[in-house]
């Protein structure tokens, strides 16, 4: 199914309610080489809808390490789980920053963490290098446009 075109103001929209960072890991677009994505959180090819509830601001990792995926298994329950979904779930409700590590809270945590590798090697030694030059928001990690329930370029993808 080829990908339904997302409107510039559409993707401005999505762009500023992320205050321009990812709304998986957090990573600002302005310390990246690649821009960042606008990613359905729900792929079309599963139904997902061109529309701002739909839409989150991804980082080209984090959007390629989901790819159109919806749930993956708790590596400790064994259980199908769904992933973050930044439409519908507070950030720190399921993460917290501990250093540059993201400890997951929750199943939901878990599953998110290790489908996007958010702690992978190279990924912690790039937070440790903005953790030292002030440029990880370790104090506002609310994600913009979320609930409050725990429950990129002007590409997209999805």
């Amino acid at each position: 199914m080829a990908q339904k075109y997302v409107p510039v103001a559409l993707r401005r929209l999505v762009r500023e309610r992320a205050g321009e960072r990812c709304e998986y890991c957090l990573m600002s677009e302005q310390l990246t080489l690649a821009a960042h994505w606008v990613d359905h959180i729900v792929a079309e090819k599963h139904g997902g809808r061109t529309e701002e509830a739909t839409l989150a601001l991804s980082c080209v990792l984090c959007n390629q390490h989901k790819g159109s995926d919806l749930t993956s298994i708790d590596p400790e329950t064994g259980a199908i789980t769904p992933l973050f979904h930044p439409r519908r779930d507070q950030w720190t409700a399921h993460f917290r920053l501990a250093g540059a590590t993201v400890e997951p809270l929750t199943p939901t945590g878990r599953v998110t963490v290790r489908l996007l590798q958010l702690n992978n090697p190279d990924r912690l030694e790039e937070r440790e290098l903005l953790l030292r030059l002030g440029e990880l928001p370790v104090t506002e990690l609310e994600t913009p446009g979320t609930s409050q329930e725990g429950g990129a370029g002007d590409q997209e993808k999805g």
